[in-house]
């Protein structure tokens, strides 16, 4: 029996609920329909993302902060544009990776973490360089931040939509292994002779 259970667990599609006798049976909508894109179209974000970091580097590697605090600037400028540095690095590295196995939902949210961080230093940064600064360097730095900005959106949509349908898959499974939790365990009706 409770290999039956097993089989038949295994057997399920994502997204498939099973009928539990006494409930009208649910269908859900297959992931395309709620939203989530295939491997390969998130690949293609993840590939932008990735060759975005790669152009905001040198960027960012141009930009010379020590010279700020001659001028009275803050040296938590400077602290600000190597953290910048160090996520821009993080960012290439994890987005590229991810481009190989694109369903880990835990390094999509590292990727997705560190284009916020960037977002918000960056605004910092530019402030520093407009006050302290080279001025063309912070235009070039707002044409970068502003490239990323509907890939970043893709990738949250992708994100929520993978969550979700990892949640239905578990719900799924744990619907499933109830089930058969009570079969395996309900009273035996057979009489003894």
């Amino acid at each position: 029996m409770l290999i039956a259970c097993a089989a038949a667990l295994g057997a399920q599609t994502p997204g498939q609920n099973p009928q539990t006798p006494g409930q009208p049976s649910l269908q859900q909508p297959s992931p395309q329909t709620v939203g989530l894109e295939t491997d390969w179209e998130i690949a293609g974000v993840l590939k932008e993302i990735a060759a975005h970091a790669s152009r905001l580097t040198p960027a960012l590697d141009r930009i010379d902060a020590r010279s700020w605090a001659d001028q009275g600037a803050s040296e938590t400028y400077g602290a600000q544009l190597q953290s910048a540095k160090d996520q821009a690095r993080a960012l290439n590295d994890g987005a590229a990776e991810l481009v190989k196995n694109p369903e880990r939902l835990s390094a999509l949210l590292d990727v997705f973490f560190r284009i916020q961080a960037i977002d918000s230093m960056l605004g910092s940064v530019e402030e520093g360089i407009r006050k302290y600064g080279y001025k063309p360097d912070a235009q070039t730095l707002a044409g970068l931040q502003a490239e990323v900005g509907a890939n970043r959106d893709r990738l949250q949509r992708y994100i929520v939509s993978l969550a979700a349908e990892r949640e239905r898959e578990f719900q799924a499974m744990d619907r499933e292994a109830q089930r058969c939790r009570a079969v395996v365990t309900a009273p035996k009706s057979g009489k003894k002779k």
